[in-house]
């Protein structure tokens, strides 16, 4: 076929001659509504004869319909009237006929038997009904269109509804569901339930879920829900939000509106709320200290379980029975979801498809290969629920073929090749257009471009840029497509530039303040963010961005692990990146952005390493079902399997592929080697000492692996779906390694003396990576010490546990970083650095008598007037070991 024929070449083609479909006629609309299975074999069908199916349907000329209605408004030929109030309107009975049930009724039925030629067979009464609305109905009748807005439609549509003019009811409806806002869905929702508009009832309650937090923020309408219909929001598995502690405040200003009849439901509404999930800081204050939940009498269980399940030590025992996780905890669904599609791993190009939960924190293999074979260093983009998979290398060819992954039928197509080969190639999506840029061929690198109409299935050349760009990376913001970086041939770049359709011109921006091959870049919060890749020498793990009105570059925190040629998308309002190459080795490590507090926070790695991979969020996706973790109720004995992983494998410590553990056991010697039989026979007392050498090592408190559980612990701001708690972040940081071991050397007597202290407590620990590289050295930890009076507790007897005795505990704690001395040569910072938290300030606390669940002090100030007494410290915060 001629590339440079147009649209219309169809028409004149026999069929024979057509071999690509135009996408319009593809199982899937672009906007991402699915057609369902009537269209399952267009790509193998006749377009053609699909196209003279389209031009059969009836067309009514507007000018026909322009005479009928200039000849109502002349009052020529009219043989009815409808009179509402004290106005009437000249109609024709057969136009009024050939659009409502209403009229059609009124003109043939009992009036038409009672005399067709009497008046009374010729008016139409209707009570209730304003004659501008009136007026608006038998425009449509007559046009097939009418002024439909805010101020009308509302009551339009009852009048639509009542005459039975079913094309103006839809009409109206798919007016509500395009001016669908946080301001108007909770009013639109329940207008559509009362008119019994099933259709539009749940496309006004997908949109509240889906825009959750701005409903909460925005929306007045939903304080005025019944307890009923406002439980059934909160509650639901698929509400889209991040942090579970804009759910509690919506549950309060809920009960602040009528507090008197509506604090009953506090406990109830708490069981709508993932408790488990909130940050520990929103818990303690506005949970457990509020009013309405230390007045409520249900509501304290509620309290104590939520507790226990973020304090239990038994997350941690080995000998504890399976776990579940309980319905306080349990993820909600994501409503978007992560592609990482191909690659290049093991010295090969690969074709798996893994998609990130963000909600469960996992990685999932999804069984849905190209069966054209695999490809890396190729580019997506996103149009509906299709991936596009465009261009790439398979380690013999570079491509200018292009496919299509129909995320809804799990199948892939071909599309319209482009013009050049193009391996390296960005690509950005720009108003339904997909743009292929630069890239390199075999042979050149590329500055030349092109533009892929899904219409008409064709790819077009527009400008080149003004550089060759080979291994950049593009992105579009405020309708512009920027490309920045990349290699020309001779050097790594840091220049960047953008394309504006409007004037079809490439334009250069301010250089980077790094150059950057093998780079990524993404549009984020109205600002251009470039991020890792290789600058000529070493991987990059800083990151920049760029701000247009300013037209200037500011650095970012800079990445947990250097990379290039990664995966980056954005999820959940962060940024997250995903695999790539760090100089020496494949990566599978996933890590996610947070712009309120400019941190970096570890995810869980993916299932496979590799590089020169894509990343595509897809959202809204009808069957998201089949791309999330499963087993979400297992996710809390997953994450304590991974944990005991180490123990199970300690006759292989040489292993490179070992598991992460965080269980200190008090028998390990100088070298870390350990014998499975003394762990065999381990007594109570040594297993009550590894609990207490466990807890004073790690942050609290300790449950799912959730990526921003960390970030929930950085503030509100910064928390996401996840079970709030620094230890996470911790926890997930060291995993960040392929393995590592963390063994005490020091870790003094069982039995502390009476005082509250900080001990210093001295860990062996050892990291690796997949390649077998290794880092040790031993690791100096601030942990709380000691026993506030004479009873038989010390530091991990918590009060969670209800106990009435002073316990010492942290009061504030910090993270810390050190650098591991005992290096393989070539190892990275991903193993050189180990991250942890220890303890600031140490105290005596205990519960009072009236309070059934105590809380730890979070902070240096302590309120005793909250149910916490200080005692008298017998201890000191010293930088003394006191062994």
């Amino acid at each position: 076929m001629n590339r440079q024929q147009n649209g219309n070449h169809l028409h004149g083609m026999n069929e024979g001659q057509l071999e690509l479909v135009p996408m319009e006629l593809m199982d899937t609309d672009l906007d991402g509504s699915y057609q369902g299975d009537e269209l399952d074999n267009s790509i193998n069908s006749n377009p053609a004869q699909k196209l003279s199916a389209k031009s059969l349907s009836p067309i009514v000329s507007d000018h026909a319909l322009n005479v009928l209605n200039e000849l109502r408004e002349a009052n020529l030929l009219c043989d009815a009237q409808i009179s509402v109030g004290e106005q009437s309107f000249n109609v024709h009975r057969a136009i009024m006929c050939s659009c409502s049930s209403y009229f059609r009724a009124q003109f043939t039925g009992f009036n038409s038997r009672s005399g067709a030629g009497s008046d009374e067979s010729r008016i139409v009464h209707i009570p209730g009904i304003s004659a501008s609305i009136m007026n608006s109905v038998i425009q449509y009748a007559y046009l097939r269109k009418t002024n439909i807005s805010d101020d009308n439609v509302h009551e339009l549509l009852i009048c639509a509804d009542y005459v039975g003019m079913v094309g103006l009811v839809k009409q109206c409806k798919d007016y509500l569901s395009r001016t669908l806002s946080p301001e108007n869905c909770v009013s639109i929702m329940g207008f559509a339930r009362f008119r019994f508009l099933e259709d539009l009832y749940l496309k006004a309650r997908n949109y509240t879920l889906r825009y959750f937090t701005d409903v909460a923020a925005r929306n007045t309408d939903i304080l005025d829900m019944n307890v009923k219909d406002f439980y059934s929001i909160i509650s639901d598995d698929e509400l889209n939000t991040r942090e579970e502690d804009y759910v509690w405040k919506l549950c309060v200003k809920w009960i602040d509106r009528d507090p008197e009849n509506r604090k009953q439901h506090v406990a109830h509404l708490m069981t709508g709320v993932r408790l488990g999930l909130m940050t520990p800081k929103c818990f303690m204050e506005e949970v457990k200290e509020h009013p309405y939940v230390i007045q409520c009498e249900a509501a304290k269980p509620l309290i104590v379980d939520t507790f226990k399940f973020m304090y239990d030590l038994d997350f941690l025992n080995p000998q504890a029975e399976e776990l579940t996780t309980p319905p306080l905890a349990m993820p909600r669904l994501p409503h978007e979801v992560i592609f990482a599609i191909g690659g290049w791993s093991g010295g090969t190009s690969k074709g798996c498809i893994e998609t990130y939960d963000t909600r469960a924190d996992r990685w999932v293999n999804i069984n849905a290969e190209d069966p054209a074979g695999p490809r890396a260093y190729h580019g997506t983009a996103v149009l509906g629920f299709k991936i596009f998979s465009i261009g790439g290398y398979d380690g013999v060819e570079y491509f200018n073929t292009c496919r299509v992954f129909d995320a809804v039928k799990k199948r892939w197509n071909e599309i319209a090749p482009m013009h050049c080969r193009r391996c390296y190639v960005s690509v950005a999506e720009l108003n339904g257009m997909i743009y292929a840029i630069g890239g390199y061929d075999g042979h050149n690198r590329l500055n030349t471009v092109e533009r892929y109409n899904p219409k008409t299935n064709q790819w077009s050349i527009i400008p080149p840029m003004n550089m060759q760009r080979s291994d950049a990376s593009a992105c579009t913001l405020h309708g512009r497509i920027y490309a920045t970086g990349g290699f020309n041939g001779q050097e790594c770049l840091d220049s960047a530039e953008f394309y504006d359709p409007m004037t079809n011109v490439w334009t250069r921006i301010p250089n980077m303040n790094h150059r950057r091959s093998g780079v990524s870049c993404v549009a984020f919060r109205d600002q251009l963010y470039v991020i890792g890749g290789f600058n000529g020498t070493s991987r990059l793990s800083t990151g920049e961005r760029f701000d247009p009105e300013t037209q200037s570059w500011h650095f970012i925190r800079q990445m947990n692990h250097s990379r290039s040629n990664f995966g980056l998308e954005i999820i959940d309002d962060m940024i997250f990146a995903i695999g790539g190459f760090n100089g020496v080795s494949t990566i599978s490590h996933t890590e996610c952005y947070v712009a309120e507090t400019d941190e970096w926070m570890e995810a869980t790695d993916m299932n496979i390493v590799r590089s020169a991979l894509s990343a595509n969020n897809v959202a809204g996706l009808p069957n998201k079902r089949d791309y999330i973790h499963k087993e979400r109720d297992r996710l809390m004995e997953e994450r304590r399997q991974r944990l005991m992983a180490t123990a199970m494998a300690r006759e292989d410590v040489g292993s490179t592929n070992r598991s992460h553990s965080l269980i200190a056991d008090h028998n390990d010697d100088l070298d870390g080697d350990e014998s499975a039989n003394e762990e065999d026979v381990a007594d109570v007392d040594g297993e009550e000492l590894q609990l207490q050498q466990q807890v004073a090592a790690l942050p609290l408190p300790l449950p799912l692996p959730l990526p921003l559980a960390a970030a929930a612990s950085a503030g509100p701001a910064a928390g996401v779906a996840a079970i709030p708690s620094a230890a996470i972040a911790a926890a997930a940081a060291a995993a960040a390694a392929a393995a590592a071991a963390v063994d005490p050397l020091s870790s003094g007597p069982t039995i502390a003396p009476l005082g509250c202290h900080r001990r210093l407590y001295t860990y062996r620990v050892t990291q690796s990576d997949f390649q077998g590289r290794e880092c040790w050295d031993n690791v100096s930890v601030w942990s709380c010490w000691g026993r506030c009076d004479s009873s038989e507790i010390s530091d991990w007897k918590f009060p969670y546990k209800r106990s009435f005795h002073p316990v010492c505990v942290h009061a504030q704690r910090q993270p810390s970083v050190a650098i591991l001395k005992n290096c393989h040569p070539d190892a990275t910072d991903s193993i050189r650095k180990y991250k942890y938290m220890e303890a600031v300030n140490c105290h005596c606390h205990t519960c009072s008598t009236e309070d059934t669940s105590c809380e730890a002090p979070t902070n240096n100030v302590l309120d005793e007037e909250k149910n916490v007494k200080i005692l008298t410290l017998t201890g000191v915060n010293s930088e003394t070991v006191d062994y």
